[in-house]
């Protein structure tokens, strides 16, 4: 009954921002270890950006220094803060989170990212 919405996507200009966020209304947010993985046409889905569910983050070379990612547990709701967008970062981004302790895994709808003039 879990699920995770992707929203924030959308349309803009090489070298714009956009932020995505992925919510829930579950109780298990807290514990899970939450990422953003991104899949453009033709290309296999990618990991971009990580957060645990003790704050550690990693994120994908392609996106060091332009991408942030965040949580707000008190809001169940995670942030990629996608700044100096490229063309290349057009994709749709989906939101996943991975819960260990009574193992699960949830994926997002996803979340169109286009980047053109």
């Amino acid at each position: 009954q879990v699920q995770f919405v992707e929203s924030g996507g959308g349309l803009v200009q090489p070298g714009g921002s956009l932020r995505l966020s992925c919510t829930t209304s579950g109780t298990i947010f807290s514990i899970c270890d939450i990422s953003w993985y991104r899949q453009a046409p033709g290309k296999q889905r990618e990991l971009v950006a990580g957060i645990t569910s003790g704050g550690r983050i990693n994120y994908a070379d392609s996106v060091k220094g332009r991408f942030t990612i965040s949580r707000d547990n008190a809001k169940k709701t995670v942030y990629l803060q996608m700044n100096s967008l490229k063309p290349e970062d057009t994709a749709v981004y989906y939101c996943n989170a991975k819960r260990l302790i009574v193992p699960a895994d949830y994926w997002g709808q996803g979340t169109q990212v286009t980047v053109s003039s």
